[in-house]
């Protein structure tokens, strides 16, 4: 009650005198040239002379396809690293966490902000900055109550610019961009502390919440508190609009804007990042490769390292190896990623002696192997249900002192029995990795994939054993699967136990419940005979992207057996 009644107040502050301003709202999209009213030009001047504003309207409708591949390693740095708070609530800070957790718990119920700082002033916990932050972390997935020990740390002065910085990156999470903008305004007036580092978090918020045009508005009136968008914040905004699946509107800005920040292969890369590794599209990465060369810019190895990692992933042999020679002639020295990209696609092309030669290529260049290195090579294996060479491969991984790695055991419940998953899981367990809840998510598909609703059970029953908790995707996957199976008596036991351990309906699963499966009938369901399961193979799946449905559309006027190559 406390914190709904301090939100309510906040909204009625004098931040709204100039939020309004800053961010337009989505229901009013801006127009598609500069407004010409000497109202909103009073805000937006100082915006208008460092970036060319982009139609809000526009951005929304640009779409683009992705199948949301695992992101390599980026070039650029996050705004705040605020995982790093994890191991200290996990070990130095942990009973002084938990202690002021179910403080906040209680005061949550409180009438007033002041009568919930009180009671918590009344229970003598030594405040410091380290609890105030771990707390905070702790609390990420309850924005009310991380507001809740932020304003307590306000008031002892335990509050530093990262502690502003993480509940602002909590809100963000959760939509509350009113008030974030209300500390941000705070944090502005403050001699004290700078609000880059925040302003970059509200890029970033906005950015994951699919609402790319107020995220380049953000850094568009930056200088409305006193910051400078330079080009290191120029590139944190393509980066942070890539990472989270709005590459074509990074690459839309970035030509907008290349008068004021020019064209420079830091920004190509970044934006052949997105389309390499976040949403895999090796047609416009090919695309953006050759508009590098009619702009003039001379590839680097970053660049070439996107390129090769991207024609690996869909199995193009001869350009990763034809852009790698090309990468070398050209004088850079290729990184472990390159290597590990050249191992991936010669396993998947049955090409496993040629990989081993490129492992001890990297050797020889002193680079050490390391678990992506051997992942590359038995991902594919067990893929292809090689499980020997798999098996090989590994003891050379243990022998080689690297310790595998989550990814490793997952690999290997690809293609195993179920006895074999059971032994994985153990050793698993035994290695003090896992399993975790996408273990099991992954064997669950496997099993209904293969048509096996009776060994998804057993799995199921074996949860527990691992202490794994069923969430909501656990149970979707298993009533899901055992209705496409047919066996719609034990889907709708679990769709019960789901709603009763407190789990929202899901209409989707409703309706599958309600009529049989094109394909079978209760009567397949008595004689025990599942029907066949269409099911994506987890990590392969081909997924829509945030704005990305319409170019699919698109595409399909226009030929694509013209494959260009890249020059």
């Amino acid at each position: 009650m406390a914190l709904i009644t301090f939100a309510s107040r906040l909204r009625r502050t004098n931040c709204q005198l100039f939020l309004p301003f800053i961010l337009t709202s989505t229901t009013h999209p801006l127009p598609p040239h500069p407004p010409t009213s000497q109202h909103t030009q009073h805000y937006f001047t100082l915006a208008f002379h460092q970036t060319i504003l982009v139609p809000f309207h526009s951005l929304r409708n640009s779409p683009h396809f992705s199948t949301l591949q695992a992101s390599h390693n980026q070039s650029l740095c996050e705004p705040v690293d605020f995982v790093e708070y994890k191991p200290k609530t996990h070990q130095q800070n942990q009973s002084g966490v938990h202690e002021l957790v179910q403080l906040l718990k209680k005061a949550k119920g409180f009438v007033s902000e002041e009568e919930a700082i009180a009671f918590l002033d009344d229970s003598r916990v030594e405040l410091n900055t380290d609890l105030i932050q771990s707390t905070i972390w702790e609390v990420r997935d309850e924005w009310k109550l991380a507001f809740l020990v932020f304003k307590w740390g306000e008031k002892w002065g335990c509050n530093v610019e990262k502690t502003w910085g993480l509940v602002i990156w909590v809100l963000g999470n959760h939509k509350k961009f009113n008030i974030a903008w209300c500390l941000i305004r705070d944090l502005h007036r403050s001699s004290s502390m700078d609000t880059r580092a925040a302003m970059l978090i509200m890029i970033d918020s906005y950015a994951a919440a699919n609402d790319p045009g107020k995220a380049i508005q953000t850094f568009q009136i930056m200088e409305k508190f006193r910051i400078t968008p330079d080009l290191k914040a120029f590139y944190a905004l393509l980066n942070t609009l890539c990472k989270h699946g709005n590459i074509e509107e990074a690459e839309e800005f970035m030509f907008l804007n290349k008068k004021l920040f020019p064209l420079e292969i830091e920004g190509f890369s970044i934006i052949l990042n997105g389309w390499c590794n976040i949403c895999l599209d090796v047609f416009e990465a090919k695309r953006v490769w050759r508009e590098m060369s009619n702009c003039c810019i001379t590839p680097n190895a970053t660049s070439y390292t996107h390129m090769i990692s991207c024609f690996s992933k869909v199995g193009n042999l001869f350009d990763s190896l034809r852009l790698y020679d090309e990468m070398k002639k050209r004088g850079w020295v290729p990184g472990l990623e390159v290597y590990n990209s050249l191992i991936f696609v010669l396993t998947h092309e049955n090409c496993l002696t040629e990989a081993l030669n490129i492992l001890d290529k990297l050797k020889e260049a002193g680079l050490l192997p390391d678990s992506a290195t051997y992942n590359s090579m038995i991902h594919p294996l067990c893929e292809a249900k090689k499980l020997e060479e798999a098996r090989t491969i590994l003891a050379s991984m243990v022998g080689e002192n690297v310790s595998p790695t989550i990814e490793t055991y997952h690999a290997f419940l690809n293609g195993a029995s179920l006895e074999e998953t059971l032994e994985v899981l153990s050793r698993m367990r035994k290695a003090g990795l896992g399993p975790n809840k996408d273990t099991f998510l992954l064997i669950f598909s496997k099993n209904f994939e293969l048509e096996q609703p009776e060994n998804a059970l057993k799995i199921w029953a074996e949860m527990k054993q691992y202490e794994v908790m069923p969430d909501c995707a656990h149970y979707t996957s298993l009533v899901e699967g055992l209705a496409m199976c047919g066996l719609l008596t034990k889907a709708r036991e679990l769709y019960a136990e789901m709603r009763s351990s407190g789990i929202l309906d899901n209409p989707k699963l409703q309706m599958l419940l309600k009529e049989p499966v094109r394909g079978s009938n209760n009567e397949r369901e008595s004689e025990g005979q599942p029907s066949v399961v269409r099911c994506n193979k987890r990590g392969t799946q081909v997924c829509l992207g945030k704005s990305s449905s319409i170019r699919r559309k698109n595409r399909g006027k226009q030929s694509r057996n013209k494959q260009a190559g890249i020059t």
